[in-house]
């Protein structure tokens, strides 16, 4: 199958920008400070994709804590982002390629919308999206549907006609339930093994693939 996609919809951190160290040490920081606990690598990347609010609700954290949990996450974050957040090889040349070939292109992501602004600036990105749908932006965000039903709402587009690209399971379920065709960008933190109980449509081992599946 071709999605003939005249929509694709991008995940942000683990799919375009490489952010993923930055959230592992804002997470750690961030336990550290005020649980003072500092959890591995793979019980942070497990959740990475999810909103941040629900991510420190797990457990049934009263929602001072959780407010706590994440300013302090945040505060670190937007002092180390700029010198931490960079583009994945390939991504702004797949950009273009998409452009080039007429398609629309917006972000679905989990962190608030301004901050991903930012880092789609940092990384000389920004230009290339007509939409931007953070975790602010929604009441359930991934795995929820509701994030990428947005974004299409936004664009006047429709599900049979978009693919969602994205590098953790959560991206995957929602394109699913959302109604759309996925692609899992094998370059983030997650291996194959991870994200095959989602059964994307596609996989996708560099950027540059992406343009070959929507001609």
């Amino acid at each position: 199958m071709r999605p003939m996609a005249p929509t694709v919809l991008f995940d942000l951190d683990g799919t375009l920008i490489d952010s993923i160290e930055l959230i592992v040490r804002s997470h750690r920081h961030a336990h550290q400070e005020l649980l003072g606990i500092t959890p591995t690598r793979e019980e942070i990347l497990a959740h990475v994709g999810r909103p941040l609010l629900e991510v420190y609700a797990d457990g049934g954290r009263e929602q001072a804590e959780v407010d706590r949990l994440v300013a302090c996450y945040r505060d670190y974050n937007l002092v180390h982002h700029d010198a931490m957040v960079q583009p994945y090889p390939g991504v702004g040349a797949m950009l273009e390629g998409l452009q080039a070939l007429g398609v629309r292109l917006a972000i679905v992501t989990s962190k608030v919308s301004e901050l991903a602004r930012r880092g789609l600036e940092c990384c000389g990105l920004s230009q290339h999206f007509e939409v931007i749908v953070g975790g602010d932006h929604v009441r359930c965000g991934k795995p929820a549907p509701e994030p990428v039903l947005l974004a299409l709402e936004r664009l006047g587009a429709e599900a049979k006609n978009a693919l969602f690209v994205g590098d953790s399971i959560h991206d995957m379920h929602a394109g699913r339930a959302a109604g759309v065709r996925t692609a899992a960008a094998l370059w983030g933190p997650f291996p194959r093994e991870a994200l095959q109980p989602a059964a994307p449509d596609y996989w996708l081992s560099e950027a540059a693939e992406l343009i070959r599946i929507t001609r």
